[in-house]
């Protein structure tokens, strides 16, 4: 960011107005407004004639690229005075250098100058050898040129150097003046990233043994065409040193590109020397470098997509549709320490718990019925939801009978658990409930995730709620930025009940950090329910700025202003009213009036308020307080499957959607044991995203493939069998199927099969 100045930097502002195929007074009121500390949600919302109705995504790119922008001119600007200071600025080099354009074009230019250790050129240099390097290998100088400089340096010197010893030396000046040309350097590294191979064996002491890496114990892959999520699996192999890795590029490519660089104008008596040079500046300099470098870029590259889908894995999970407000049983399965039961009120808040044993060692089953049905007939429990953890399925078909025999109304559903533990030891989850055990603050957390998925994960990590891959390996830095601006995204986009939301919901709101939210919530219990949006500041800390930032994204029911428990700002409840004033009616009674509403007109377009912020008032009053999310469904997994012993190949199953990698989806049936759908499985048609296919949280129809119960592996399709006339019914022509995929796996072709894949990302 810029400081506290509200003004884009002049040049940085040209230079994206020059990029950026939007305006540029949107661009740089877009900068303004994100400069003088506007949030990203407030300024998409609220502020769409300023940037001509650019999205979230677009405003986060602009200001991404304004911070590179910066940072590649503050890193210019500390180059430029290293260099002057050396005193080697020329105009030309200083030229150059304003010239670049990249990060990467400006340390090419820099690297001679960059202070380092003690080189065996600097050691030639100090014996008086540069000038005679400078002869052979830019001004092309003949023998008799060389003769003679040779003959007057050796004669001021009191000891004569050996002639191998001065050679020697003119070639590690020459090897290292290569090695640090920007031109030779940007044309060996895209040399090498173009057709030079990522080439991955297995280690000696590990040749006869299995592991997580097999499929990359004889690996080579196009460095330009490796997947993200392939580099950082081999990554982690290196890590763990079970692999080595090495960049592999065709004999001669490079020394060709060297020799048409550097010998094309070179003396003839002086080739050979040359030559040893390039080879040696290439083995001993550039190789090592460049290779630091395609390795550096290829991390980056895979952290921005792994980073990119595990943000939009997580915006699909947080955005899952809300059970709704309604009484809720919640049951934390587990065997020999019993199922851990809570009620939690449609408000959240929790009323009782305790513990019942329904299933194997204690099986008490009927005082677990009894336990549960006066449960529910004292707190008129509308849901009983289970966590998907171990003992699941014993639990779930002990509810379904329970429901059944007294023929209940009330319903019962599984909930995926991911992080409910994490959540339960976490700081958030003492301050709730400091005299509750870990286990009874999970079955909180999975009843209240049945009633909002988003106000409960909000609570937990990102990284342990179980849609990211590799989360652990890419840039923490970057990945915590990209996450943030994910659930502040998420949370502003649906909207804060004010008088329910807790502190760590609220501290994603626009405009409130953690202390603030901390002191809502302390305001709120002391003094009761917020009545009006202005009330907000009467909270200590919360000024004018906060206000302006979060209001519009923060709702009370029941408000005393009709419009406080909807997405219209309050600094246009006077345009609210001047409309209801135009068709005769209250505020409160042109709220919803859809007729009254269409005949609004565009009157009260004005140089403050343009036909985005109207129309954005106008649908907001035909259904305030929306809830953008879908309805809420529930997937009812086939009770003739209750373990992976049960799962048939070409079995026609219901599940969800947990997990979307670059290479498919992972979806839970029920047994868990998640199973993969490969991206060529996903649709009849071609399929270059997954997430084009399928959501994390959908419902879905798979097909069984492949089952292998000792590595605990499942392969999915959605594709349906009978839309290629097979018959699905028939084990035989899906068993003929796995067959063929099975022998297609081999080490040398790099099969991308379902086993490799379930094996690559599960194990990892």
């Amino acid at each position: 960011m810029e400081g506290k100045s509200s003004t884009p930097n002049p040049k940085l502002l040209q230079r994206l107005q020059t990029e950026c195929d939007h305006r540029p007074d949107h661009i740089q009121n877009t900068l303004s407004l994100l400069l003088a500390d506007n949030t990203i949600p407030f300024v998409a919302r609220y502020r769409k004639e300023q940037t001509g109705n650019l999205d979230e995504v677009q405003i986060a790119n602009l200001l991404d690229r304004y911070e590179y922008l910066k940072e590649l001119e503050d890193r210019r600007e500390t180059i430029l005075n290293s260099i002057r200071e050396q005193e080697k600025l020329t105009k030309e080099l200083e030229k150059k250098i304003n010239a670049v354009q990249t990060k990467q074009e400006l340390e090419d230019l820099y690297l001679p100058y960059k202070p380092k250790r003690r080189t065996r050129a600097m050691i030639a240099r100090e014996k008086g050898l540069d000038p005679l390097a400078q002869l052979v290998l830019e001004e092309q100088g003949d023998r008799n040129q060389i003769n003679n400089w040779l003959g007057e340096f050796q004669a001021g010197l009191s000891s004569p150097l050996p002639y191998d010893e001065i050679w020697q030396g003119v070639r590690d000046i020459c090897a290292e003046k290569v090695a640090e040309d920007a031109q030779t350097r940007a044309r060996i590294r895209q040399l090498t990233f173009q057709q030079g191979k990522f080439v991955s064996e297995v280690k000696q002491e590990f040749k006869e043994t299995t592991s997580k890496f097999e499929m990359y114990y004889e690996f080579s892959e196009n460095i330009s065409k490796i997947q993200p999520h392939r580099y950082l699996a081999i990554r982690r192999g290196e890590k763990e040193k079970i692999l080595q890795t090495r960049v592999q590029v065709q004999e001669g490519l490079t020394e060709s590109t060297l020799q048409e660089i550097w010998l094309t104008k070179a003396n003839v008596d002086f080739r050979k020397e040359l030559q040893i040079a390039l080879s040696d500046a290439y083995d001993r300099l550039l190789a090592p470098s460049i290779e630091t470098e395609i390795r550096q870029k290829l991390k980056q590259q895979a952290d921005e997509s792994s980073i990119e889908l595990f943000s939009k894995n997580l915006r699909q999970l947080l955005m899952q549709p809300p059970g709704g407000s309604r009484v809720v049983i919640g049951l934390d399965p587990g065997f020999r320490t019993g199922t851990k039961w809570v009620v939690i009120d449609h408000t959240g808040r929790l009323h009782r718990n305790g513990v019942i044993y329904p299933v194997e060692p204690q099986r008490q089953v009927e005082a677990s019925k009894r336990t549960l049905l006066g449960l529910i007939e004292r707190y008129q429990a509308e849901i009983v939801v289970v966590g998907n953890g171990t003992g699941s399925r014993e639990v779930s078909q002990f509810l379904k009978e329970f429901i059944k025999d007294l023929e209940l109304k009330v319903r019962h559903l599984v909930v995926n658990e991911s992080g409910a533990s994490v959540y339960s030891a976490s700081e958030v989850a003492r301050k709730e409930f400091p005299d509750l055990d870990l286990t009874v603050r999970g079955a909180v957390s999975i009843a209240r995730r049945y009633q909002d998925p988003l106000a409960e994960l909000v609570k937990i990590d990102p990284k342990s709620i179980g849609v990211g891959q590799y989360q652990h390996d890419v840039n923490q830095k970057q990945l915590k930025q990209s996450l943030d601006r994910t659930v502040e995204s998420c949370v502003n986009q649906v909207g804060v009940e004010l008088n329910q939301a807790s502190a760590a919901l609220l501290s994603y709101v626009s405009g409130v950090t953690e202390s603030l939210a901390a002191r809502i919530v302390s305001y709120r219990d002391e003094n009761g329910p917020f009545r009006s949006r202005q009330e907000l500041m009467h909270v200590t800390g919360f000024g004018k700025k906060a206000f302006e930032q979060a209001a519009g994204f923060l709702r009370i029911r029941n408000a005393e202003h009709p419009l406080d428990q909807s997405a219209v700002h309050p600094e246009r409840y006077s345009i609210v009213e001047q409309m209801a004033a135009s068709q005769e009616l209250l505020v409160a009674d042109l709220i919803g009036n859809q007729d009254a509403l269409e005949n609004i007109q565009q009157e009260f377009v004005s140089e403050e308020i343009g036909r985005y912020t109207l129309n954005d008032i106008l649908e907001e009053l035909k259904k305030p307080g929306r809830d953008p999310r879908d309805d809420h469904q529930e997937v009812q997994f086939s009770e003739t499957v209750q373990d992976m012993k049960d799962i048939q190949v070409g079995m026609h199953l219901k599940g969800v959607v947990t997990n979307i990698t670059h290479f498919g989806a992972f979806v839970d049936i029920g047994v868990h044991q998640d199973g993969l759908v490969h991206i060529s499985q996903m649709s009849s048609q071609f399929v270059r995203d997954p997430l084009e296919a399928c959501s994390v949280g959908q419902l879905v129809e798979v097909w069984v493939l492949e089952v292998d119960t000792q590595r605990k592996r499942i392969a999915l399709s959605m594709r349906n069998p009978d839309s290629k006339n097979l018959d699905r019914n028939s084990s035989k022509t899906l068993v003929q199927k796995k067959n063929k995929l099975a022998q297609q796996q081999s080490r040398q072709k790099q099969s991308t099969g379902m086993d490799q894949l379930t094996e690559k990302f599960r194990s990892l």
